[in-house]
């Protein structure tokens, strides 16, 4: 075990003892055969890894060892640990937060974004094997894909820009090309001139333009999801119709297409938004009082695969039982988005629900039980994003 001093000041004599622990623990270390090492090290949790990593220079390079993230990455999609991402835009520039899940009682930890001065309000575009990718929410200028837990950080070239515009994001990953890609629609805003689409490939240098999508898809952050290296949004109605549609954009081939719905009037004059459960596509239906059918999409791209498979209560979380805070609707979460919205599903099958940016709850659809999750230290107001943490280097796969 490495002993480290918790207080900042030491004296010089308790500075030179720690040291020397730490010298002859890294020692020891390095007299294990690498294997051992690295199916030792691929079993922390990644919050550990990262305190690993800040041991000394040997151990900081190990953690960029490719061998050690992938065999990390697979044994956490094996155990399916998950962290919840806290993303609070009060009261003046955003900031993250994060806590472990599921936990019992750890307090919530905020992380040091070193992009905060250059970008204090941003978007979080999604989340893709460690990797978040966050747009500037002021001007719709700048993109960043960022390791929350190593603090690697990466600003993309500056694509095609107009003041005048409506941007949709779009970030993941193609398990086929091994490529990481960004997508960006543009609409301008009261004109019918269509779309703009570019795409950035994490590796290359410059954006490549593409065929304009014919829908107009709903911009706010996080509503798209990515399943079988395919994005996927949902379309506004029409001017004519209100009929919604499921957009995809496959990241191999780069080609926009449509999702093919259930039969009837299961989703197309629904408002609903999409997750993903289990690894399958999938849609919450909003309906009276805060309740909520789930359709899941059971094999992907088959029509008749769809079924309505929970209905999920309505629920008042206690929080909703105090008068809100004036300075709650401030936040510009609040604005925008139905009452609850769908975060997630457990490994025990629970529900995540987020209750109009500033509560938790989970919800048990065999019980039909809620339960509210309170950490220490949450921020008040916030959207929660379901994250698995990762060694993932940017660097390893872009260049400049």
């Amino acid at each position: 075990m490495v002993v480290i001093m918790e207080s900042d000041f030491e004296t010089q004599g308790n500075k030179t003892k720690r040291i020397k622990v730490e010298e002859e623990s890294t020692n020891r270390m390095e007299t294990l055969p690498r294997d051992i090492i690295l199916n030792i090290l691929s079993g922390l949790p990644i919050s550990s890894l990262v305190q690993f990593r800040c041991v000394c220079r040997s151990w900081r390079l190990l953690g960029q060892d490719p061998d050690l993230v992938y065999m990390h990455s697979s044994r956490m999609a094996e155990s399916n640990p998950t962290c919840l991402i806290f993303h609070c835009d009060y009261p003046i520039k955003n900031l993250l937060y994060f806590v472990e899940f599921p936990s019992s009682n750890e307090k919530v930890k905020k992380f040091q974004a070193p992009f905060c001065s250059a970008m204090p309000e941003f978007d979080v575009v999604g989340t893709c094997d460690g990797l978040l990718c966050l747009s500037d929410s002021l001007f719709n200028d700048a993109l960043y894909i960022y390791n929350p837990f190593t603090r690697n950080c990466k600003e993309l070239p500056k694509s095609m820009h107009n003041l005048n515009q409506e941007v949709v994001y779009g970030f993941g990953f193609h398990p086929t090309t091994k490529e990481y890609k960004v997508v960006k629609i543009m609409y301008i805003k009261n004109s019918n001139k269509g779309s703009a689409v570019q795409v950035f490939t994490l590796g290359s240098s410059a954006w490549r333009s593409l065929e304009k999508v014919n829908h107009h898809l709903v911009n706010w952050p996080s509503q798209q999801v990515c399943v079988n290296g395919r994005l996927h949004w949902v379309t506004w109605p029409g001017r004519y119709t209100r009929i919604r549609s499921i957009i995809s954009f496959d990241l191999a081939d780069e080609k926009f297409r449509q999702v093919p719905s259930p039969d009837g009037n299961g989703l197309s004059r629904c408002n609903y938004h999409l997750v993903v459960l289990g690894g399958c596509l999938s849609a919450a239906v909003y309906c009276h009082y805060g309740k909520l059918d789930i359709w899941v999409m059971e094999k992907y791209g088959v029509k008749e695969s769809w079924i309505k498979k929970f209905n999920l209560g309505n629920y008042l979380p206690k929080g909703f039982q105090r008068e809100m805070e004036i300075s709650y609707k401030i936040s510009r979460f609040t604005s925008k988005g139905r009452f609850v919205r769908v975060v997630g599903l457990t490994k025990d099958g629970e529900f995540l629900l987020e209750y109009r940016s500033r509560a938790l709850v989970s919800y048990d659809p065999k019980s039909t039980k809620a339960k509210d999750l309170v950490f220490p230290g949450m921020p008040k107001w916030y959207r929660t994003i379901v994250h698995v943490g990762s060694l993932n280097w940017i660097d390893a796969f872009t260049h400049g």
